[in-house]
């Protein structure tokens, strides 16, 4: 599996406990940046992630930005694209599992190394539900998404 990953300058002392675990599980990354703590902007480091998840060049993507939240928000924009912000596993199991989450953000000023390392792991080990509720609710956001993009939303 082909993993995208990116940071912007807060994102970085999470960078290293992250690209560990993926690693450490033997998958590809494909690595956006950035390597240091000089200021950057979150959304140039969201949209290479969100788009080789949305052309197929990576399976799934992790970013990482101070909160996680303007990541998810700025990946969200990618049409394909289904970001979770997550802070805990089972944020991160049940956005994989039930809603098939193709990227995940964290947040470096909300979670430590340790607690990084185990949601990576669970987002990234867990396949999405064959389950029809779950189905049926992925393609009504499929759908959701299809009509915005047309403008009749």
């Amino acid at each position: 599996m082909r993993v995208a990953f990116g940071c912007d300058h807060a994102g970085v002392p999470l960078r290293g406990a992250v690209l560990k675990v993926l690693q450490a599980l033997g998958l590809d990354v494909l690595d956006f940046g950035t390597f240091d703590t000089g200021s950057v902007d979150y959304c140039l480091f969201a949209e290479p992630v969100a788009q080789a998840v949305a052309k197929g060049d990576a399976e799934l993507g992790i970013l990482v930005c101070g909160t996680g939240v303007g990541m998810a928000i700025s990946a969200n924009k990618v049409p394909g694209v289904f970001a979770a912000h997550a802070s805990d596993c089972y944020t991160a199991r049940m956005a994989r599992e039930h809603n098939a989450a193709n990227v995940l953000t964290l947040g470096a000023r909300v979670v430590g190394a340790g607690v990084a390392e185990e949601i990576v792991r669970a987002f990234v080990t867990t396949e999405p539900s064959s389950e029809e509720r779950h189905e049926r609710r992925r393609s009504q956001m499929r759908e959701l998404e299809q009509r915005a993009l047309r403008g009749n939303c």
